[in-house]
């Protein structure tokens, strides 16, 4: 995930002086929806079974050495 950046917001504020609507700069605006993307990925993937280190390597060890087979 992003390093947290420094945002610099600027409000849009009604005849009351209420704040309705906020402006970005454009990289600001682009790592937040990058941030809100990565969060939802991990949130999509939290209740996926993970696996060891190890067990992934050995896993593509095992898929190479098939794959290499298959050639020959």
């Amino acid at each position: 995930m992003a390093v947290p950046i420094n945002l610099h917001p600027q409000y849009i504020t009604n005849d009351n002086g209420e704040k309705v609507s906020v402006i970005l700069s454009m990289k600001e605006f682009t790592s937040i929806l990058e941030d809100v993307e990565d969060l939802t990925i991990v949130a999509e993937r939290k209740h996926k079974k993970t696996s060891s280190h190890t067990s992934f390597i050995e896993e593509l060890s095992e898929n190479l050495y098939h794959e290499n087979n298959k050639r020959n």
